[in-house]
């Protein structure tokens, strides 16, 4: 992940006014008044309080949803003291009985759950951190919050005490019940609101939401974070993501909303999840709006096989059997669960499904699937990752994104594309739920231009594209598909996954070949030319370097300086780099790698001359930026390398010229490359194959007798 600002002087200017709102800031607090906090306020008062972030950011929406530093120190204080007074932690609560009994009546905050005592027909709760069960609770409490039934809802409650000489009688009495969570909000409002943003705006205000610092996400990552979201906006929406450990797989199913539940891939039953027969009480998919499988990977999980059939026909079907009745829910269904092993070893030895429990391992259950996140692109989630910034409270955005489970977007890239024609309904459905619920999350009056609408398809094809490669591996006997589109002037846009373009080696060795396949020759040259980059194919007889120019997509990996300039720089005496942002740390680094390369590849009796044309530093960082140029002018000399700086400040575009005919145009500079997670131990600071890379291209020109440094 990487911030996609490529000025550090904006960067800069933000760290340096980090306790200050940004224009973005200041816009959501004029635009959404009363619906946002600020996002780092919820560590502020959980303490330690074991709720959800939506929990607190309830109560900070009441005290503190403002962008007045003295209302938001007035707000945090008084949650604090709610939570001090009302919250319940299991340690204390023979002392909050105590209060209860002494006091007669006392509030508190918990978790509620509500039973049906059928021999004596009455609704029980009970409260999981008091410790308090059988506590009658009225009919008509139950049927306004039927969740109350399952998996139980945060509550605020009043409990009173009456003690009677009845042995029979529970003397802990419930005097009033309100979820935490809104009542009401005005649609409309949030949909003329949406117009004082721009697309980009928009996108960094959702994940200032989710609680995340846009600045450190590229496009493609921020894309990856908004799918998470698509089951709470789209009905039976089946989603899964694989990944390494620590990315935040199951932050948004437990934290962002409170109609969504989670729970562990291992401790779930027919009954619990779709009825039980028994009484004809419905489960959790009834009454959820996405049901969560945490930990869900695990080749030696024991499974339910009845758990399986079901679960197959209800993703397929949005239905479920109940003896010879046959019933239906809405909710989506997420499965999240760690990888063992990377991307080029599962390609090689299995499939990207390799981690699902063997019952889960089935072309039929796969193929309900509408989308795979590619959890190894999404970076660990570090403690610089969290936004300082303001976003929608929690309850107020999952109410907002219910309320679009209503709409459907799925039509609307048909006025401009047109999906190919072997592509199977199946596949044409996770298509479609996957770009209708991205257009409700970042277009939700369903209008943007063809290109954004472009973007949004790609993105779907590739989710669903994953799932049926991997399917294709263990099915053989399924049909292979060509994922992609045309364009209204008849032109075929060919989709492939990051992994596919990385590692086509491994990606495509065990895949069939499409019949009648629709690309041309020249539209399969780039992917060829993408073979030649990666670092997963066999090494053959150097080929003419390459003039034009190549594009790369964010979170790649197998990119690196060697493989990417150096044929372009090797036997050049003179070398002049044009870059105007050579300023901060990170970009000093960079030209020092590439240095070191020259360095290398050069014989060592010889020198090169290196010129670097660009701006300088102004304020107080400028005095930094003289040591840290003249620290590399020092190294450099050492290995033969004449370094030399040159000051323009009228330039803006990237390149590199040689002085034997070669001029290549970088679309980002040198700096190419995402942030890493800063640890001396991290492999790819040592290493640039194992970084991923920013969305850039470049461009290579044959200067043909060109003779010019």
């Amino acid at each position: 992940m990487t911030h996609t600002d490529d000025n550090p002087d904006e960067k800069r200017g933000a760290e340096k006014n980090a306790s200050q709102q940004s224009d973005l800031d200041y816009k959501i607090n004029v635009l959404f008044g009363g619906s946002v906090v600020r996002k780092d306020l919820v560590k502020a008062v959980k303490g330690n309080a074991i709720v959800p972030s939506y929990v607190l950011e309830y109560l900070l929406g009441q005290y503190a949803a403002s962008d007045d530093e003295a209302t938001i120190q007035a707000g945090i204080e008084a949650v604090r003291k709610i939570l001090a007074d009302h919250y319940v932690h299991r340690n204390e609560s023979e002392l909050v009985k105590s209060t209860i009994r002494e006091k007669g009546r006392h509030r508190i905050i918990d978790k509620v759950t509500v039973t049906l005592n059928d021999k004596q027909d009455v609704y029980e709760a009970s409260f999981a951190n008091l410790g308090l069960h059988g506590v009658i609770v009225e009919p008509a409490t139950v049927k306004a919050n039927p969740k109350l039934l399952v998996g139980g809802v945060w509550c605020i409650c009043d409990i009173e005490y009456f003690h009677s000489d009845d042995a029979r009688f529970v003397p802990w009495i419930l005097g009033s019940l309100k979820p935490i969570q809104m009542s009401s909000f005005d649609y409309k409002g949030y949909l003329e609101s949406r117009r004082g943003f721009n697309a980009e705006e928009w996108i960094d205000l959702l994940i200032q939401s989710i609680g995340f610092n846009p600045e450190l996400f590229g496009r493609r990552a921020k894309l990856l974070q908004l799918v998470r979201l698509v089951p709470f906006v789209e009905r039976n929406y089946n989603l899964v993501e694989l990944g390494p450990k620590g990315t935040g797989k199951s932050h948004i199913y437990s934290e962002f909303s409170p109609h969504g539940m989670l729970i562990s891939g291992g401790e779930v039953t027919v009954p619990k999840l779709f009825v039980n027969n028994a009484n004809g009480r419905i489960g959790l998919v009834g009454y959820w709006d996405v049901v969560a499988f945490d930990e869900f990977a695990g080749k030696k999980k024991r499974t339910d096989k009845a758990l399986v059939d079901i679960m197959k026909n209800y993703m397929a079907n949005k239905s479920f059997s109940r003896g010879v009745e046959t019933l239906g829910a809405e909710a989506s269904m997420a499965f999240v669960g760690n990888t063992a092993h990377n991307v080029p070893y599962m390609l090689k030895h299995s499939d990207l499904f390799d981690e699902l429990p063997e019952a889960y391992h089935d072309s039929a259950y796969l193929d309900r699937l509408h989308f795979y996140i590619p959890g190894w692109e999404v970076d660990t989630i570090r403690s610089e990752m969290f936004s300082s910034g303001y976003g929608f409270v929690v309850d107020y955005i999952a109410e907002v994104l219910r309320s679009m489970r209503n709409t459907d977007y799925s039509d609307r890239y048909q006025q401009y594309f047109t999906l190919g024609s072997d592509i199977s309904t199946r596949d044409r459905d996770g298509i479609h739920k996957t770009f209708s619920g991205l257009m409700k999350l970042i277009y939700p009056e369903g209008e943007a231009t063809p290109a954004e609408i472009e973007e949004l398809l790609r993105f779907a094809i590739e989710g669903r594209k994953r799932v049926k490669d991997q399917i294709l591996r263990i099915d053989t006997t399924m049909a292979a598909v060509n994922f992609g589109y045309t364009d209204k002037t008849g032109t075929w846009h060919s989709v492939t996954t990051l992994e596919e373009d990385e590692y086509p080696d491994y990606y495509r060795s065990q895949l069939p070949e499409a019949e009648d396949s629709v690309e041309s020759p020249s539209e399969l040259e780039p992917a060829a030319e993408n073979v030649a980059m990666s670092v997963s194919s066999p090494a053959e007889a150097a080929p003419p370097l390459f003039e034009g120019h190549r594009e790369f997509q964010e979170n790649q990996r197998g990119v690196s300086y060697e493989t990417l300039l150096m044929p372009y720089l090797r036997g050049a005496t003179a070398i002049t780099i044009v870059d105007p942002y050579i300023r901060v740390p990170h970009q000093g680094r960079n030209l020092v790698d590439l240095l070191a390369l020259l360095a290398v590849a050069k014989d060592p009796a010889d020198e090169i001359a290196v010129t670097l044309v660009t701006r300088p530093e102004s304020g107080e960082f400028a005095q930094q930026h003289l040591l840290m140029l003249k620290d590399i002018q020092d190294s450099a000399a050492t290995v033969g390398i004449r370094f030399t700086v040159t000051w323009d400040e009228t330039i803006h575009d990237r390149s590199i010229r040689t002085d034997h005919g070669w001029r290549v145009l970088l679309g980002r500079g040198l700096d190419i490359f995402q942030k890493g997670s800063g640890s001396q131990y991290d492999l790819g600071s040592r290493c640039q194959e194992f970084r991923q890379v920013v969305a850039f291209g470049i461009t290579y020109i044959r200067e043909v007798g060109d003779d010019r440094a």
